[in-house]
């Protein structure tokens, strides 16, 4: 018997073991994160809700976690919900709101005539960058970062990035304009083509990428002419109108990232009958899998633009 639960306890420690170094535990919390922490609560930038509660501290494992967590299950103050309930800290929550009100939805009325009700997205999940075993950790590891997959207007259309990033006219606006919002609030953002990582969301954090936190990545590199001013109010059109919303086939829900901490039980119910972005062409490079070669920021119509953007070739996030 004795041997039996013997055999048996071995391999269990062996995958724990494992399981641990999948985690940077040598890797050191920097100070500045708790600090910007307890400015943002001390400032009253975010405040508990209906929708938005303060969660118990996240210790660990190793450097991982968030001392005032909030635990969200809509932004917008109830406008719009979420597919899984997410986990931030006080910081990227703050952004977050502000990037929803003074881009995404004005950019989603622009286009659509209609506003964002659903985002599906993931936040907090402690491991290393692009999901890497002993990679140094993500900021996602920190409540510190966003992955948007898709938004669902009150239409019931739904834009994934994935297919919406080379979908119709109005699908790529938008979500240039929410990308080219996010470059001006958050100082890493990932879109499609930035790297093999991020061929179907967009990533957004709050990463100090020098000690004054002054330097920013935004990627890839466009040629876009965002027509949402830093007010939030759209600019004036050359042309009458936007461009119109063409008509999309069905298209199955895009597969959630592996790396992302998805609820077991989503903030709402899966909505049947939606109406999805189109899948992109064949010569697209989102297509399906990622691509084997990333060096495809300057591919089409994505030029460089007049807003600042690192250039450096490492992914991350």
């Amino acid at each position: 018997m004795w041997r039996s639960v013997l055999a048996f306890s071995i391999p269990a420690v062996f995958l724990a073991g494992l399981a641990g170094c999948a985690v940077n535990r040598f890797e050191a919390r920097a100070p500045w994160r708790d600090q910007a922490e307890s400015v943002c609560m001390a400032r009253g930038l975010v405040h508990p809700t209906a929708y938005v509660s303060l969660g118990k501290e996240i210790d660990g494992p190793g450097p991982c976690g968030i001392q005032q967590p909030f635990k969200i299950t809509r932004l917008g103050n109830g406008t719009v919900a979420l597919k899984q309930r997410m986990t931030l800290g006080c910081s990227a929550l703050a952004e977050a709101e502000a990037w929803l009100a003074d881009t995404i939805q004005p950019a989603a009325n622009l286009y659509f005539g209609v506003p964002v009700t659903e985002i599906n997205a993931g936040t907090y999940s402690c491991r290393g960058q692009n999901n890497q075993v002993g990679a140094k950790l993500s900021e996602h590891s920190y409540g510190n970062a966003i992955d948007i997959m898709s938004f669902k207007l009150a239409d019931d259309h739904v834009i994934t990035v994935k297919g919406g990033w080379r979908g119709t006219e109005a699908e790529q606006a938008f979500l240039r304009e929410v990308f080219t919002g996010a470059c001006a609030r958050f100082t890493t953002v990932l879109a499609p083509g930035s790297n093999v990582f991020h061929y179907d969301h967009i990533h957004v954090d709050l990463a100090r990428h020098d000690p004054r936190g002054l330097r920013r990545i935004c990627k890839p590199v466009i040629k876009f002419e965002a027509q949402i001013g830093a007010d939030g109010q759209p600019r004036q059109f050359a042309s009458p109108r936007p461009p119109m919303r063409q008509a999309a086939p069905p298209q199955a829900p895009i597969d959630q990232e592996t790396d992302d901490p998805y609820g077991a039980s989503p903030a709402s119910a899966r909505a049947s009958g939606s109406q999805y972005a189109r899948t992109p062409s064949p010569r697209s490079t989102y297509a399906a899998a990622p691509p084997e070669r990333p060096g495809l920021a300057g591919a089409g119509s994505d030029e460089p633009s007049s807003f600042d953007v690192e250039s450096s070739a490492h992914s991350i996030y």
